[in-house]
């Protein structure tokens, strides 16, 4: 999370802490000999799952989990508690934990003085935004311009009440910055001498939280209009990086570190739809281009690592993180909707395959991250030499990749090479006499086969727990990808992490649960944990049509509202009622690499109004935007999901409830699924016998082949004829927002593909109170495209089936997504057997 400190903090502090630098970041350290983790007797972190906290598990600190017996040690026994919070794949917090808390005159005097709490910030982002807003207002307070990182190293009253702190700390005095054993020494020496000034110090500080988190109704009321939308589009694009790509980019501190931030790339793509010929377009693309072939992109097995160390996307911090992957997989298939460009669908499914490779538990759920470093070397696992490339390839291959990727030149990295795109396959086809086709299959094997090699390389450091909230961005990234993409398997992963979830992360009372790990399931599941993961049932639903997603969607809904809801001043609470009492109940409308849990609860309500046809869900949208309206007009850069959210509620206006479906059953079926059967080369058969009660069909739709036999050696033509009753309209594709596109997918008998298919420009519509005009298709619709017959079909009878999804909608409702079926039996020609053209009318001669 991440949320502005006021700069008018200026109160009598005590100066405890020298200021540790800043923690997983720098450059320069390595390990040696002595660095190696301590294996002396377990504490009491060996008992616990999360591999962060193992990873202390045998250091001579006698550490304590966070939880009442660590708490009530420091009552008891009238002593500060240490409160030190990190990640698996933190850096620094690995470098911290080597060479201070293996130490045994370090362990000795903190176990001797302190209390000491190690959190994994994943398990527990509540106790890590607490306290690393109040290290950001110590160091506003106390004049250090620094905004925090981890390790988080705090300084706690025997109540909880945040003293102050730093990051990371050096395990000696080192110039001019004080280490580990010379802070703790100060601190201990305050708390004997001036114990009431610390405790001073903690209230001053807790109030100042409080203060801070405090999500403040504006006085005046805010409109919410596309005004906001606007701003924070324009803010937004006013910090684009016009040499290298990307976002929050500031010319006067340009060697600052640079992350992707997929909710802001998000933000563009939605305001596109709209504005096609913005000139965010060109930011976006140009953004995804240099993202895709720097460094930061894993070249070989896929995947992005978390953020660039430098200006220019070369050299990462190495890191993986599923929440990352996960958000820009979203990313690149968007653009892949939306351009055709075969690099974003490339890009799309190698980050797929990383995840489903190496980041999938057997059971279905998602793995958390892979480790920066190897043996403490940072990047060592991916970097390589030349030497390392000779041994594995041959002297042309060898030439080939190195002009690819930079190997020519002089190593970017003190470790070797980071592997980045520096010469486009077009060039190196010119240079070595080839087909861009040929280069890039040739590629391809080159890296296939030097993935193979890395492989084998000591494997770095997974967290394999499993948390809720990110496992729903995967979700949600795969149910899109399954269908833009036009790969089923996806689509089963996403079944599969799904139905894992649901079946294995909860209570004994149905209550859903954050994390898992080793059989073990933990944690009461925050506002993101619910938000997240309706997102992904939500697209499960839409990408499958299955109503178990919709109805698990609902229920866990409804859940969030008991527990979450503000009903004072609106608006969703991250811990629930029944989570721990802390310092502060957090409320946040900010996004930082995730999008804020609010803004992704406006979105889903206002799917899920549509859906099940219930008006308060809007309501709960509407007043949740309201409550954070202010946020998105003070600091819109840092509410651009909001803004999203904003805008698609702009975009659909409060409709009318339909009787016939205002509620949706646990048993649901798809009986509104309109199927129709036609045979090649004849009129459309008769629809088959309505079923009881069947709903009207607003939507009619036939199939026609440009040939009566499917070819032996090319493609057929098809056209999708769907016809529209007045009054109704179906989204486009692609759609605004987060409207259902009207997609077609394909089946057959025989494995035969289709390709090309091409969906008509949508008419523009003027709405009311609206800036922008709404795109949809109304009357007859056309899409078209080629089908293809494998070689083992030929002379065999094939079926067809084309899978039309679209959503129905008039001026005062939108029906829920359904999907048409369209059964083409077909004969597949014998090898040199001249197929007969047919359906003239719909492909007419050339």
């Amino acid at each position: 999370m991440s949320r502005p400190i006021s700069a008018g903090w200026r109160v009598a502090l005590v100066l405890l802490v020298s200021i540790g630098i800043w923690g997983c970041g720098g450059q320069g350290y390595s390990a040696k000999a002595q660095d190696k983790a301590h294996k002396g007797p377990a504490n009491r972190l060996a008992k616990e799952t999360s591999p962060y906290l193992l990873l202390h598990a045998h250091n001579p600190v006698d550490w304590y989990p966070w939880g009442p017996e660590a708490f009530e040690k420091a009552k008891r026994e009238k002593k500060l508690i240490f409160l030190s919070i990190g990640y698996s794949s933190c850096y620094w917090c690995h470098v911290m934990e080597r060479l201070v808390f293996t130490r045994t005159d370090i362990a000795k005097y903190m176990n001797e003085h302190f209390v000491n709490i190690k959190v994994d910030r994943e398990e527990r982002p509540d106790v890590d935004d607490i306290y690393m807003t109040s290290l950001q207002i110590y160091y506003r307070a106390i004049g250090n311009p620094q905004a925090g990182g981890w390790p988080l190293s705090m300084f706690l009253t025997p109540d909880l009440k945040p003293l102050g702190g730093g990051t990371y700390f050096p395990p000696e005095d080192k110039e001019g910055q004080q280490g580990f054993p010379s802070v703790l020494q100060r601190i201990q020496k305050a708390w004997t001498d001036t114990p009431e000034d610390l405790l001073k110090n903690g209230e001053a500080l807790a109030n100042m939280l409080k203060t801070t988190v405090r999500v403040r109704p504006s006085l005046v009321p805010i409109k919410l209009d596309q005004e906001l939308v606007t701003t924070a589009v324009d803010e937004l694009k006013a910090t684009f990086d016009t040499e290298f790509g990307g976002f929050d980019y500031n010319p006067e501190q340009p060697k600052r570190p640079k992350f992707p931030v997929p909710v802001k790339l998000s933000l563009l793509q939605k305001h596109l739809l709209q504005h096609p010929k913005d000139q965010g377009a060109e930011m976006l693309y140009f953004t995804l281009d240099h993202l895709a072939a720097g460094g930061i992109h894993d070249q070989l097995g896929g995947g992005f690592h978390r953020y660039s160390t430098d200006r220019f996307w070369r050299v990462p911090h190495f890191e993986k993180m599923l929440y990352d992957n996960a958000q820009l997989a979203d990313v690149y298939v968007a653009a892949f909707k939306a351009t055709n460009n075969p690099l974003y669908k490339s890009v799309a499914e190698d980050i797929f395959t990383f995840v489903l490779r190496d980041l999938t538990d057997d059971q279905g759920g998602f793995y958390s991250a892979l480790d920066a470093e190897t043996d403490g070397v940072e990047g060592q696992y991916y970097v390589w030499s030349r030497d390392d490339v000779k041994k594995a390839l041959e002297p042309e291959d060898v030439r080939l990749f190195g002009q690819h990727y930079g190997m020519h030149r002089e190593p970017n990295f003190e470790h070797g090479y980071v592997l980045e795109v520096v010469r486009p396959i077009s060039k190196l086809a010119e240079e070595f006499k080839l087909t861009a086709t040929e280069v890039d299959q040739r590629l391809r094997g080159i890296n296939a086969k030097l993935l193979a090699v890395r492989e084998k390389r000591e494997p770095l450091l997974r967290d394999d727990k499993v948390l809720t909230s990110w496992n729903g961005l995967m979700i949600r990234a795969l149910a899109h990808g399954a269908t833009a993409l036009n790969r089923p398997e996806y689509l089963h992963a996403a079944e599969k992490a799904a139905t894992f979830i649901l079946s294995k992360m909860r209570d004994d009372n149905g209550r859903l649960l954050r994390t898992y790990r080793a059989q073990v399931a933990k944690v009461p599941a925050y506002l993101d944990d619910f938000s997240f993961l309706i997102e992904g049932l939500l697209a499960l639903h839409t990408a499958s049509g299955d109503e178990k997603w919709l109805n698990a969607a609902i229920r866990l809904q409804d859940q969030q509202q008991k527990l979450f809801w503000d009903e004072r001043q609106h608006g969703y609470f991250f811990m629930g009622t029944d989570h721990e009492e802390l310092l502060v109940r957090i409320k946040d409308m900010h996004d930082s690499v995730l999008p804020s849990g609010n803004s992704v609860a406006v979105r889903n309500l206002l799917r899920l109004a549509k859906l099940a046809n219930k008006p308060e869900y809007r309501q709960h949208a509407e007043q949740t935007l309201e409550a954070g309206s202010q946020v998105l007009k003070e600091t819109p850069r840092s509410a651009v999901n909001m803004a999203v959210a904003l805008s698609e509620f702009l975009m659909v206006p409060a409709a009318k409830l339909d009787d016939k479906q205002s509620s949706v059953d646990e048993d649901a079926d798809e009986s509104d699924t309109a199927k129709i059967i036609l045979v090649a080369g004849q009129e459309p058969a008769a629809e088959p016998p309505a079923k009881k009660k069947k709903a009207p069909e607003y939507v009619k739709g036939q199939a026609f082949l440009e040939f009566d036999k499917l070819p032996s050696d090319g493609s057929c033509e098809f056209c999708i004829v769907l016809d529209i009753q007045d009054g109704w309209h179906i989204n486009p594709n692609p759609a605004q927002d987060e409207a259902v596109a009207t997609e077609l997918t394909f089946k057959s008998k025989l494995k035969s593909t289709i390709d090309q298919i091409i969906y008509p420009e949508p008419e523009e519509h003027e709405v009311p109170g609206l800036k922008k005009k709404v795109l949809y298709y109304t009357k007859q619709v056309e899409i078209r495209g080629l089908v293809e017959a494998p070689v083992s079909a030929l002379g065999k009878d094939e079926e067809l089936e084309f899978l039309v999804k679209y959503q129905a909608c008039n001026k005062d409702r939108c029906l829920r997504p359904v999907i048409m079926s369209l059964k083409v039996p077909v004969a597949v020609a014998k090898k040199g057997e001249k197929v007969k053209p047919i359906n003239k009318k719909v492909f007419p001669p050339q």
